[in-house]
């Protein structure tokens, strides 16, 4: 099957009910999407298909087959997207392990909302759990990666 992941046509051979998130950490070796609940509810898999947001731990690799996947390696190939530089200068991670999830969930918050209020990012980022709870620095960070992007 082909896959288009991170700018780059992909002929993998797996499963058609094989979660995306295998696909991408086990064949392709791309391991900043997370497995954190297999569930869909904790966002530590979120990447983008076609611009938006998806659990990837539940999605068919099937399901995505000709869709434009993004993982956290393809947003930037040196940490220069807004959103992981604003990350970075509020040093938002203490744990780190959802981190990839919150950053992919609020790029993609960004490229539909680019001055997007508390509200706009508590919403868009409800499904990201950070067990380590800095979610006023992920908000932060967020409206730095806003301010960044424009400028």
């Amino acid at each position: 099957m082909q896959l288009h992941v991170n700018g780059s046509e992909r002929e993998i051979d797996a499963p058609a009910d094989m979660p995306l998130l295998w696909v991408l950490r086990d064949l392709m070796g791309l391991t900043g999407t997370k497995y954190g609940c297999g569930i869909a509810q904790c966002g530590a898999c979120t990447v983008h298909v076609d611009g938006a947001p998806l659990r990837a731990c539940v999605t068919p690799v099937a399901a995505v087959a000709g869709k434009r996947i993004t993982t956290i390696e393809g947003l930037s190939e040196d940490g220069s997207h807004p959103v992981q530089q604003a990350w970075a200068e509020i040093d938002v991670v203490q744990c780190g392990y959802c981190q990839s999830g919150q950053i992919m969930s609020a790029a993609a918050l960004l490229a539909a909302v680019p001055s997007p209020s508390d509200g706009d990012i508590d919403q868009a980022l409800s499904g990201n759990l950070c067990r380590c709870g800095t979610y006023q620095r992920i908000r932060a960070a967020v409206h730095r990666a806003a301010e960044l992007s424009k400028g």
